[in-house]
């Protein structure tokens, strides 16, 4: 009868394990695609590694000790007069002290070895990329080439990018999984970040952060190419009709669900800071809450600059 028990647990522990592994080959973050992901799925592992060590032992006890203290069980020991032991205390505060200090001086490394604004040491000149947040759409400037896109970063596989971020709306987040390090954009503000792909591919690109009736339809391809595809994008986008001037611009930005991809063969110079600019303290207003999609919407007052 114990054997049949003891069999029937194994197998159960067996399904579920083979299950959850099976299952974390669909989490993006756990299949990284270039050197900041590979090192924060490094950071994940080792995170729950030390935890298991209080985990696993909780599991097997919480078992184990049913089963063998039971009352059918004339074999075990009785000592209904037992209230201490030094070494289970040691070991209660000894294992956790030591798991949260490792934990400690491995956040603490790996933080500063992946702060998202060093840049990836390597010996191709990195693309610059502004990324803009709006309602619910992504805008990528390309201010090297003078070309922007929406919805659809292009880039060169194994070329680091070097990203500046902010937004045009609520505070939203900027997160590919599959090439690491989820980082906020905040109107009025600009943040930065260091990515890398290591093969060509397309990664799912999206935003994290709730910020509206859209907040679900707001991602985007992240496509990692070689460098000969990259400069015919390039080519192809500066045959583009579109310009985006400040009018253009203007027309993006109001809130809608599901923009098309659009590309534009010039940009406005200092677009990127422009829109920084409009919040600043002087000339920021409070916006208007109305509307279906519930997102907060400006009154557009961009005008030409010269």
């Amino acid at each position: 009868m114990k054997r049949k028990s003891t069999t029937v647990f194994l197998g159960l522990a067996s399904l579920c394990a083979a299950f959850l592994l099976t299952n974390c080959s669909e989490m993006l973050v756990l299949n990284p695609k270039g050197p900041i992901g590979e090192a924060e799925r490094f950071v994940i592992y080792t995170a729950i590694a030390l935890m298991l060590i209080v985990v696993i032992p909780v599991f097997v006890m919480a078992i184990w000790f049913p089963w063998k203290y039971r009352a059918s069980n004339t074999k075990a020991t009785y000592s209904p007069k037992w209230s201490y032991s030094a070494r289970i205390d040691w070991v209660i505060w000894l294992i956790p002290i030591g798991i949260i200090t490792a934990l400690a001086i491995l956040v603490w490394v790996e933080t500063h070895r992946l702060n998202p604004y060093k840049p990836i040491a390597f010996s191709v000149k990195p693309i610059r990329i502004e990324a803009v947040s709006l309602d619910w759409k992504w805008l990528f400037i390309y201010p090297d080439h003078n070309i922007a896109a929406v919805n659809q970063l292009v880039f060169p596989a194994k070329v680091p990018l070097s990203f500046r971020i902010t937004s045009d709306t609520v505070m939203t987040s900027f997160f590919i999984p599959q090439l690491g390090s989820q980082i906020y954009a905040m109107a009025g503000m600009q943040t930065r970040l260091h990515l890398m792909a290591d093969e060509p591919g397309i990664y799912r690109g999206q935003n994290q952060q709730f910020s509206g009736a859209g907040f679900s339809h707001m991602h985007f391809k992240a496509m990692a190419v070689t460098q000969r595809e990259f400069d015919e994008w390039v080519q192809k986008t500066k045959q583009s009709s579109n310009k985006l001037d400040l009018a253009r611009y203007g027309e993006i930005q109001k809130p809608s669900i599901g923009y098309p991809v659009t590309y534009f063969s010039s940009v406005k110079p200092g677009l990127f800071g422009h829109i920084i600019g409009k919040y600043n303290s002087m000339n920021m207003k409070p916006p208007a809450m109305k509307g279906k999609y519930g997102s907060a919407q400006r009154k557009n007052s961009l005008s030409e600059e010269s």
